[in-house]
């Protein structure tokens, strides 16, 4: 495997004495990876479980984890303490690269196709890296703001895909923001419009993820669900009539609000929580 990097999380165990070991806990590699179908390096980090080198005849389940907006790939490993938080699961945790492209298919950029690229090159590349189970139900999305919003996004317009898909403090109307929208900071609007394109365009109406859900038949099988947000975050109340759309149209799922505002204190103690509910919703062999 050409992986660019190898590091280690580590706990320190107690010797006879009161000395003190490091013991390794989850390997985390990163993988310069070139995606042929966007022309751009998009690398991506891996969170090994920690027995998977010495069980080669086992395959895990795969949780995908998208960025927010202004993020990269490699901030949920330096903001948060992801890879200890995996290490007791039998989970491979894969953290996703996509720019400021919504993950989705630019309306006005088109070798910007970052839901294409994630399932279509991405989930493969880790399948044939890794020992994965390579079945929808065996995998799941999870993701802060930018990356909530494709979390949930993704996962319902591919529903065969997956069996759980998470959001922590969602931006989950993105697909109908206008220059209104975004609290003032220009990217925002800047990558809505390039991601998404005019009011009314196609590429917005075919990601709009409340028209996504309204649309969704529960009866033939959809992943599950869960999304939060900070009770003093901007978003809360899009995340609460997005979870209201979700009791109407009897998808299941999970909403929680939570103390905090929109930033990395509340992701760093709610992927914890995505973590243990990923373990518990996708099976392992």
């Amino acid at each position: 495997m050409n992986h660019q990097s190898v590091i280690a999380a580590c706990a320190m165990v107690l010797l006879p004495g009161g000395a003190a070991r490091a013991e390794s806990l989850s390997r985390v590699e990163t993988v310069p990876f070139k995606s042929a179908m966007t022309g751009m390096s998009l690398p991506y980090s891996v969170v090994l479980p920690t027995d998977y080198a010495t069980s080669p005849g086992t395959r895990y389940p795969v949780l995908f984890v998208l960025h927010g907006l202004s993020d990269h790939h490699s901030m949920w490993l330096a903001r948060t303490n992801l890879a200890d938080y995996a290490a007791p699961y039998r989970l491979i945790v894969v953290t996703v690269e996509g720019n400021n492209g919504w993950y989705t298919d630019s309306a006005t950029v088109p070798s910007e196709k970052y839901e294409s690229y994630l399932l279509q090159e991405l989930i493969p590349d880790v399948q044939a890296r890794y020992r994965t189970i390579e079945e929808g139900y065996a995998r799941g999305l999870a993701g802060q703001s930018m990356g909530g919003y494709g979390s949930l996004k993704i996962a319902l317009r591919h529903p065969d895909e997956f069996a759980f898909a998470a959001s922590m403090s969602g931006a989950l109307r993105a697909a109908r923001y206008t220059a209104e929208d975004g609290g003032g900071w220009d990217l925002v609007w800047q990558s809505i419009q390039r991601a998404f394109g005019p009011a009314g365009s196609p590429t917005r109406e075919a990601n709009d993820l409340f028209a996504i859900a309204r649309a969704a038949r529960p009866e033939q099988g959809l992943p599950f669900l869960y999304l939060d947000c900070g009770t003093e975050d901007d978003l809360v109340a899009q995340n609460e009539a997005f979870a209201a759309l979700l009791v109407e149209k009897k998808i299941a799922h999970e909403y929680r609000e939570v103390p905090g505002v929109h930033n990395w204190d509340l992701w760093d103690r709610q992927i914890r929580e995505v973590l243990k509910l990923a373990a518990q919703k996708l099976p392992r062999r």
